[in-house]
């Protein structure tokens, strides 16, 4: 079963998290759910969108998506999430971050 972490910039702050968090708790919990479904091993849902970057769609309110990297097989990577009306901005920022998460893994950080 895949194993989802979220990314940590060298700050120690999550993108995702602090996105999430500042969800209604309906969405929140609709995002969750989604999350379960690839823990579970359920990836069907995820679609590349460029830069070693997926999304997950999520049809609930303005579109919910979820931004991640796979890190092999078993590991998933979360790094940050949006509605749809601010998609081109947040997935050059989770291009970004997945970036600098490979980066940093090479370095051993």
């Amino acid at each position: 079963m895949p194993t989802l972490k979220e990314y940590v910039d060298d700050q120690d702050r999550s993108p995702f998290a602090r996105w999430l968090n500042n969800l209604a708790t309906p969405a929140a919990l609709k995002v969750r759910t989604a999350l379960a479904r690839l823990e579970a091993g359920n990836i069907s849902a995820l679609k590349s969108v460029g830069g070693g970057v997926h999304e997950v769609r999520i049809d609930f309110g303005p579109g919910y998506r979820v931004y991640l990297g796979l890190d092999g097989t078993q590991l998933m990577i979360l790094l940050g999430g949006s509605a749809k009306a601010r998609q081109s901005a947040a997935i050059a920022d989770a291009q970004e971050r997945w970036n600098d998460y490979r980066r940093r893994k090479r370095r051993g950080e």
